[in-house]
């Protein structure tokens, strides 16, 4: 349809206008998911569009941007964009990140008052309509930690590539400085610097609520040229790392659904059963993580693989039934309930 190539067009413009570097016609076609020649073709058309889109030399290819970026006829957000701009604040907000929250906050104030009157005027009853009808749903968990001061450190170390020091009120030796490079933050149920400590080059996690008088040092410390974040997250369950283990699960049947739509790994690979069931397969570190999440399945799940896996999931296990001493549980003793025949354990992954 004509619409939707004009959508695209713009979508390919507003990418240009805004890489510093430029595209090259491989990236443009793999972010417009087309192929080479329809990429040239887009190319082309956004250059009579735009004549002050610009060719860079950067053999064995060029690159092509636009350098003056784009009027704001062509940048008008949408409602559903600011709608979702204000949720994901909110959501960051409710979560205890007030941080982000402000930061989106501010991007979503700078971005109203960049509009024109009267595309200000005919955005506004779609925004508030959206808003006054969607929501965040808050899960229970640790509130995360985002220090302003902590959180401004740690960007202008990885940005400067300078090291970075801080009082470490965790890990085997509470209360010593530590002298790290920084490579980046972890968001999540806690968060997390990741960094090299010393002339050890296997990276560690350091939980920033634990960090004390942190502070920028005049010492170059540039990351190691081969580390990835992304990578880094994507080898562990959760955010402890260690040894990388083949992982096998078998959800039965009566959860084969939820199993097929969840995510347990980046990496993970899944199939049904003939029998119904759903086999998830993965590699990842974080065994003891992993374990805790799989009490949320009840019995509907079965650790195939790893054997190291199957033994920490029976530690906690026996480590549960002690605390909540399952056999006066069962007899009715100390206010505890009989379980009702039948009863199945609810799943969080509901």
């Amino acid at each position: 349809m004509r619409h939707d190539k004009a959508t695209k067009l713009l979508d390919l413009a507003r990418m240009l206008a805004g890489s510093s570097e430029g595209m090259t016609l491989d990236e443009m076609a793999r972010a417009m998911e087309v192929g080479r020649r329809t990429a040239e073709r887009m190319r082309d058309a956004v250059w009579a569009a735009f004549p002050q889109m610009e060719a860079i030399d950067d053999p064995p290819t060029k690159r092509f941007r636009i350098p003056s970026g784009l009027d704001s006829l062509f940048q008008t957000p949408t409602a559903e964009e600011l709608a979702a701009l204000r949720t994901a604040a909110d959501s960051y907000a409710a979560g205890g990140a007030a941080g982000r929250a402000a930061s989106l906050q501010a991007l979503e104030r700078k971005l109203m008052s960049a509009l024109r009157g009267s595309a200000r005027r005919r955005v506004a009853p779609d925004l508030e309509a959206l808003i006054q009808a969607e929501t965040i749903a808050i899960h229970p968990g640790p509130r995360p930690f985002e220090d302003a001061q902590v959180l401004g450190a740690i960007r202008t170390a990885v940005k400067a590539l300078q090291a970075l020091s801080f009082r470490y009120e965790g890990g085997s030796a509470p209360g010593r400085t530590r002298k790290v490079t920084p490579l980046g933050i972890l968001f999540g149920h806690s968060n997390y610097l990741v960094a090299v400590e010393g002339k050890d080059p296997r990276p560690r996690t350091f939980r920033l609520d634990r960090m004390e008088a942190v502070g920028v040092l005049d010492e170059p410390a540039p990351p190691p040229a081969d580390f990835s974040l992304p990578a880094f997250a994507a080898e562990s369950f959760g955010i402890y790392h260690g040894d990388i283990e083949d992982v096998v699960l078998r959800i039965g049947p009566s959860r084969a659904d939820d199993a097929v739509r969840w995510r347990f790994h980046p990496s993970q690979v899944v199939s049904r059963e003939p029998d119904g069931s759903v086999s998830v397969a993965f590699r990842a570190s974080g065994m003891r993580e992993l374990a805790w999440h799989l009490f949320t399945w009840g019995d509907a799940v079965e650790i195939v693989s790893p054997a190291g896996l199957k033994a920490l999931m029976v530690e906690e296990l026996k480590a549960a039934l002690k605390a909540h001493d399952l056999p006066s549980l069962l007899a009715g003793k100390g206010g505890g309930l009989r379980p009702t025949e039948g009863s199945k354990t609810d799943s969080a992954a509901d």
